[in-house]
């Protein structure tokens, strides 16, 4: 469910970015470190968004990466500590169904 929160937050994102970028159509002058360079409005504004998703993208992949890999440090960590310490998980139990949990009715 939350991948389709986001999916949604990020298309209305797109389509306002869109919009917002189909109204400022004008050239405008973008002053570069070593010179000015004139450009539509519209591509600055869809240019930006892009680097700006590449961006958030890129953060994200690296903070899943970290994640991982710290993941598994932790399970050859849990299984050094069981090896030397003879531990096992207990077994989950069964869960019960309802139906033989609630008494019977004698009238039928």
């Amino acid at each position: 469910m939350k991948i389709q929160w986001s999916l949604i937050a990020a298309l209305l994102f797109a389509l306002v970015t869109a919009i917002f970028a189909v109204i400022n159509v004008r050239t405008v002058d973008v002053n570069l470190l070593f010179g000015v360079v004139k450009i539509p409005l519209i591509l600055l504004i869809i240019g930006s968004t892009l680097l700006g998703g590449i961006i958030v993208g890129s953060f994200g992949l690296y903070r899943g990466y970290r994640l991982d890999k710290e993941n598994r440090r932790l399970k050859a960590q849990l299984v050094q500590v069981q090896e030397a310490t003879g531990y096992v998980f207990p077994e989950p139990e069964p869960k019960a169904d309802k139906d033989k949990d609630q008494p019977q009715d004698k009238n039928s």
